[in-house]
């Protein structure tokens, strides 16, 4: 199916550039199923997503 295609890439990729989940998840201090969340709901937006795992982690460490 298209949209399987489209999940197992957008699972390990985002921009399209090939700058990995693991790594992302690394960068941030993240698990990879966070890293995977913050894909989903917020896309591919480099800017964004880091934006995002910034205040995640913040919001993790205050907890």
């Amino acid at each position: 199916m298209k949209f399987d295609r489209f999940e197992d890439s957008f699972s390990r990729k985002y921009g399209g550039h090939g700058y990995d989940e693991t790594y992302f998840a690394r960068k941030h201090g993240l698990t990879r199923q966070e890293v995977r969340d913050l894909f989903r709901e917020v896309g591919l937006d480099r800017d964004r997503l880091n934006e995002a795992a910034r205040k995640l982690k913040r919001r993790k460490t205050k907890a």
